[in-house]
């Protein structure tokens, strides 16, 4: 039995009837997906017509800053799901559906320059968004960033890597903490999505790209979505390419009149960005399998940890810390029953 879904459809019974296009004696609700919260989507069918009904229970998610942010980034002209209903006291919303073709299955190495700059166009938008940003939006801060972070030693050093840190350990990894965090801090603040990436935008050949999954944005570092989009921890492309489009999105930023560095400090803020959001991810991915006993994620992590170990290659101050992801954490992977020897072959050799 599932009480939350049978509250769900007895919801949208008592809400539904009168809008256009909707059968009351011929509708069904089917699942399609969870995500990496509690939050459950279902689509709602009827005829020829669709709409998403989202079951977020109230006690574990809040429902209003979706509700709000959505709001806001419809007035941007940024395309988001029409919010049609909400009752914040039950933990339902009915929403407009954009489909369900994610980027990442469209992306490809014929499509991902199109794609991609259709992406960052609407992320200018995004970035452009006001409302909130005077006064709802909350920071992100050195007291979040930190927070973050330390999801990957706690999650992932600690808890699934079953690593006993010494001091010299501790020492590395509060470096590097420091380090991508300044960095983060250091930059012009936008609205930001905090999870602008291929499984987070809806493919729609004849329409601007559908953005979804935005209500934890907060207000924070102008690279944090560039990095979310282009150094995804679902989908890896060549650095040449991913420089070019990080610089063609700088010059976009310019010409919106935003007072930018130039293109080599921008690539520092953008490599240090990433830094801070792959370790969150890598710490995310780990409690995903340990707490809530979710294992479709696991499979990112060598990637993910790819991408930070490149970055520490990259900067001589983190070159201590290089040198000790390679000595201490990946043997320990290696060792690991979570992770299968091709998975670390394909990516952290490279």
């Amino acid at each position: 039995m599932d009480q939350r879904l049978d509250q769900l459809k007895d919801w949208l019974h008592e809400h539904m009837p009168g809008y256009p296009g909707f059968d009351q004696q011929q509708w069904q609700v089917v699942p399609v997906s969870g995500d990496a919260s509690f939050r459950r989507y279902f689509r709602v069918l009827s005829g020829a017509n669709s709409w998403i009904a989202v079951d977020a229970p109230p006690e574990k998610e809040d429902s209003k800053p979706f509700v709000a942010v959505a709001e806001t980034l419809a007035k941007q002209g940024v395309s988001v799901p029409k919010v049609h209903e909400f009752d914040f006291d039950h933990g339902f919303m009915l929403l407009g559906d954009l489909g369900d073709e994610l980027y990442l299955s469209h992306l490809n190495e014929n499509s991902a320059n199109q794609l991609y700059t259709d992406a960052l166009n609407e992320l200018l938008l995004i970035q452009q968004c006001q409302d909130l940003l005077n006064g709802s939006l909350p920071p992100y801060d050195h007291a979040l960033l930190t927070r973050e972070v330390e999801l990957f030693r706690e999650w992932f050093l600690v808890k699934l890597l079953g690593l006993d840190l010494n001091e010299a350990d501790h020492f590395e990894v509060e470096r590097l903490f420091h380090y991508v965090i300044d960095c983060a801090l250091e930059q012009p603040t936008v609205f930001v999505h905090r999870d602008y990436h291929s499984r987070n935008i809806m493919y729609r050949p004849d329409a601007s790209p559908g953005v979804i999954d935005f209500q934890d944005a907060v207000r924070g570092p102008i690279t944090y979505d560039l990095v979310s989009l282009l150094r995804d921890c679902y989908i890896a492309w060549p650095d040449e390419q991913v420089y070019r489009w990080v610089e063609e999105y700088r010059l976009k930023l310019v010409e919106s009149g935003r007072m930018m560095p130039d293109q080599s400090h921008f690539q520092r803020w953008f490599d240090l960005m990433g830094s801070q959001r792959h370790l969150k991810a890598i710490g995310i991915f780990s409690r995903l399998l340990i707490r809530d006993g979710k294992a479709g994620y696991l499979a990112d992590i060598p990637r993910t940890l790819s991408y930070l170990l490149a970055v520490t290659r990259k900067h001589y101050e983190l070159e201590p810390t290089a040198q000790w992801l390679v000595e201490k954490v990946l043997p320990a992977m290696y060792s690991s029953e979570h992770f299968a020897d091709n998975l670390l072959d394909q990516w952290l050799q490279k």
